[in-house]
Formats: C-alpha cells, sequence, structure tokens
C-alpha cells in the first residue's frame, strides 16, 4: 500500500514538473506568450461590428481594414491603405497562384516539399470619391491599433466621380470642337 501511495506521489510529482515552466526563463518565455495573447484578444474584442460584417448598400461599395503603428496618423495611414485595396480588388483586382510541390517516397519515408506564391495585381483602379466613414482607435500595449471603414459610392451616388468625369469630357469636347474647326477652316469652299 506504502508503495501504492509512494507512486502516486512521484507521478503526481513528475507530472507537476513537466505541466508547469520550473525555469525563470521558461516562465517568462510562458508570461510573454500569455501577454500577446490576451492583447490579440482584446484587439479581436475591440473590433468594431463592421470588422466582421461590412455594411451592405446598393449603391456604395465597403471595406475595412486594421493596422497598428507607435505613431497614430502612421495607424489610420495603414488602415485605410488596407481597405482602399480591398476596395481596388472588389472593383477589378487580380490574383494568380504559383504552386510548387516535390514528392519522394521510399518503402523507409517520405519527403515533401510545398510552395506557393500568391500575387494580388490592382491595375490603375479609380478610387475617386472614396469616403472614410468610420475609424476607431485603441490603444495596444505602446501602440495605436486603428479600425477603418470607408466606402466608395457607385453610380449617381458618386458625386466627386462624376464631376471628374464631367470635366473630363468637356475638356474632349473643347479639344474636339478646336480640332473641328481647324478642319473647316482647311477646306476650300467651291467658291474660292
Amino acid at each position: 500500500m506504502k508503495k501504492v501511495f509512494a507512486i502516486l506521489a512521484l507521478t503526481a510529482a513528475v507530472s507537476a514538473c513537466t505541466t508547469a515552466p520550473t525555469d525563470t526563463y521558461e516562465k517568462r518565455v510562458d508570461a510573454e506568450r500569455v501577454r500577446r495573447e490576451a492583447a490579440v484578444e482584446k484587439s479581436v474584442d475591440r473590433a468594431p461590428k463592421w470588422m466582421n460584417e461590412l455594411p451592405v448598400s446598393t449603391s456604395a461599395v465597403y471595406a475595412n481594414g486594421s493596422a497598428v503603428s507607435q505613431d497614430l496618423s502612421m495607424a489610420d495611414y495603414k488602415a485605410k491603405l488596407f481597405a482602399y485595396g480591398k476596395i481596388c480588388m472588389a472593383a477589378g483586382g487580380k490574383v494568380s497562384q504559383q504552386s510548387k510541390m516535390f514528392l519522394m517516397d521510399n518503402s523507409d519515408a517520405s519527403y515533401e516539399t510545398s510552395e506557393v506564391a500568391i500575387r494580388g495585381v490592382c491595375p490603375d483602379v479609380d478610387i475617386t470619391g472614396v469616403e472614410t466613414k468610420e475609424v476607431k482607435r485603441v490603444a495596444e500595449g505602446t501602440r495605436f491599433r486603428s479600425y477603418v471603414l470607408v466606402a466608395l459610392p457607385t453610380g449617381d451616388a458618386n458625386v466627386l466621380k462624376k464631376q471628374k468625369e464631367q470635366l473630363k469630357m468637356q475638356s474632349q469636347a473643347a479639344g474636339r470642337s478646336r480640332q473641328a474647326f481647324e478642319e473647316l477652316n482647311s477646306v476650300k469652299s467651291p467658291a474660292q
């Protein structure tokens, strides 16, 4: 009976040693991991609803972005760039993918190497009229995290893009009218 208790006590001591870090440095590493996990969970909890569920509209395209920096303006700027990139991809961006795989197999062992490279390209998409709808900033340790929601109005709802297109058409019309009058002036009338 004493042997059973001694074995149980020894087993409990060994299992306690394997589950909890005993080394000072292991404790530090474990504490840092716990701190980082808590920071990530806090960021997720503080994220606005539109980071998970974008608003839906028939007259606008929405996108979100999030970034962190030690500078508040840089956090905002990076978050907006991420959101603009999403709008760009939604408006005709292209993604290409290349994969490589090598397999070797024999009776004793298998060996595999694989690579995947993905490239996103967003060709000159005009995002004139894009609006920052909402910005939420939170402290994340010693840095700032910015959550940004942007909207790109579409069709007649995009007043700035409409104005830009009208100015372009006016400029084209002015150039074309000049060209038309020059062509008319270069043609000699039959009375001459």
